[in-house]
């Protein structure tokens, strides 16, 4: 059974990366229901929406699994919402999901739109400069979801998948065209719950 082991929100606060002097990406889990609403969870923000936010990436999830493999790379132990994820969530294939797949969650329903591309401030939470290169290479991005029915969650809750696209564009395929193989592209627009900025992307490289 999938579960949500953790619900995780921040507000923006002084961060600095690079150019950057604010983010959210600092989370902390919280217990009890959490409303999703919007294009956020009730406590969450992000600084820049553009990159970060908006209707496409409302939701950020990371599996539990790919916590317990970093732990052993990294040889630490690493609390929930480090990667900066909204819903750190167990027995779930989060980099295998499809594109369009929905989830239902307490009340609420998310669908799957794309994967997390690293930036700097991933670096920086990381305290290692060169973890941009090392989470990608590790292949486990987690997904952004777009929230379809607003409601209530909290950690604990089961995840039902409700819905499977068939054509198979995977967050794993979309991380592997946008970071390694981009002339997967064309392949990428099959997938009509793509997120904007992605479809944008591809259609450029198709």
């Amino acid at each position: 059974m999938a579960t949500v082991v953790s619900v995780n929100v921040g507000p923006v606060a002084p961060f600095r990366a690079g150019r950057a002097t604010r983010s959210a990406i600092v989370k902390a889990p919280v217990d009890g229901p959490v409303a999703v609403r919007g294009v956020n969870l009730d406590g969450d923000d992000q600084a820049d929406r553009r990159n970060h936010g908006g209707a496409d990436q409302a939701v950020y999830a990371y599996a539990q699994e790919s916590y317990a493999w970093w732990q052993r790379e990294l040889g630490r132990e690493l609390p929930p919402g480090l990667f900066g994820e909204n819903l750190t969530v167990e027995g779930l294939d989060v980099d295998e999901a499809v594109i369009g797949e929905r989830w239902a969650i307490g009340s609420t329903v998310l669908e799957v739109t794309r994967p997390r591309i690293p930036c700097l401030k991933l670096a920086r939470r990381m305290d290692d400069l060169g973890f941009v290169k090392r989470f990608a290479q590790a292949r486990r991005p987690g997904a952004y979801l777009r929230i379809v029915a607003e409601g209530v969650l909290q950690a604990g809750d089961e995840i039902s998948v409700v819905a499977r696209p068939r054509h198979g564009v995977t967050i794993a395929l979309v991380n592997e065209a946008m970071l390694f193989e981009a002339e997967l592209a064309p392949r990428l627009l099959e997938a009509p719950a793509l997120a904007a900025g992605v479809r944008e992307w591809a259609e450029a490289r198709a």
